[in-house]
């Protein structure tokens, strides 16, 4: 009887010790009676997986170098001071007190330095914690979640005036039966959309500031000076109007991240799409050379500030759409006069 037609075996047990119990690997031949034979399953080559490779952990050096000078240099103005006080009392005893006293105000001033600049990286986390709350609740239109997240908004701005009527208004929405997303969308409306008025005027007064000054300025440094300056400033003022307020490390930390949004956004790609919204405006017969490379960089100047708001802003825009660069151009332009020139 040929191998087609062989009647299947019975399901049976046996024991992979057993005698009768062979593997096939292509050269067994024929089966023998009430033998049984395992064939290995085909795998596949894709199927293999290598397992990963572990590297030994690197030896952080630098970390090593910079705790070790820093600990030299703390150990060297440790010394001095030492031995500045110690030649202050052997002079007199009264300029030895002095010293003292100069040197407890400098710790006391260094520990205020420390707990400024924690209170402000704790007041950036919090944003930071709360517009992903916000955000969350409204694409879950969970209303527990977004009433749990409008009471910590609220709790912000406490002590903010022109948030009272908001705040006052979001504390009897949130009493009444009300979707998550509808009492995120009622939050913009009621308590931000007073800061976001606010913010287009920073935005707004800083783009104009930089264009005119870069436009009148007759050097390329000073332009650069006052692009820098009012950039720092905007990201500043918009960070204490929304209630971030960060020290000197949460600002460099902010910065990093309106530098990141903008690499996100493409922002910073922003010539070519400058120069089409010109043309498009009908912009270029009407500007000088000068004119327009001022208005320019009060466009890239408000396109940091809009940047800027999406960081700073405690919860993102869901029922509004945010600032957007056409928004400024018209006021930058509106008081160009015409050239005559070119007429």
């Amino acid at each position: 009887m040929s191998d087609d037609h062989r009647t299947p075996r019975r399901p049976t047990a046996f024991r992979l010790d057993d005698a009768n119990v062979r593997f096939e690997d292509g050269t067994l031949g024929t089966p023998l009676r009430n033998e049984a034979r395992i064939i290995p399953a085909a795998v596949e080559p894709e199927d293999i997986q290598a397992s990963p490779v572990r590297t030994a952990p690197s030896v952080r050096f630098g970390r090593w170098f910079l705790a070790g000078l820093g600990g030299l240099a703390s150990l060297a103005i440790g010394l001095a001071i030492d031995s500045l006080i110690r030649d202050l009392f052997a002079r007199t005893d009264w300029l030895g007190w002095m010293g003292l006293a100069l040197v407890a105000l400098a710790v006391l001033g260094l520990a205020g330095l420390i707990i400024r600049e924690l209170a402000g990286l704790a007041r950036l986390r919090r944003i930071d914690r709360l517009r992903d709350a916000m955000g969350a609740a409204a694409e879950a239109d969970d209303t527990k979640a977004a009433k749990a997240a409008i009471t910590e908004l609220i709790g912000l701005y406490k002590d903010r005036p022109e948030t009272a009527r908001g705040r006052a208004a979001m504390k009897a929405h949130m009493a009444e039966v009300i979707d998550g997303r509808d009492l995120i969308l009622l939050a913009e409306r009621e308590l931000l959309a007073p800061l976001d008025a606010a913010a287009r005027r920073i935005v707004t007064d800083s783009a104009k500031r930089v264009s005119v000054i870069t436009a009148v300025s007759p050097r390329a440094a000073l332009d650069l000076i006052v692009v820098l300056a009012e950039n720092i400033r905007i990201i500043r003022r918009l960070s204490a109007l929304y209630g971030g307020r960060p020290g000197t490390i949460g600002f460099i930390r902010l910065a990093k991240e309106v530098a990141g949004h903008l690499a996100v956004t493409g922002g910073m790609a922003a010539g070519d799409s400058l120069i089409s919204q010109f043309l498009g405006h009908g912009l270029a017969a009407r500007l000088s050379a000068r004119l327009g490379e001022g208005v320019i960089n009060g466009l890239l100047t408000a396109r940091i500030g809009v940047a800027a708001t999406d960081v700073c802003r405690p919860a993102p825009f869901i029922g509004t759409k945010g600032p957007r660069i056409q928004d400024f151009l018209a006021d930058l332009t509106r008081s160009i006069p015409k050239d005559e020139s070119t007429s």
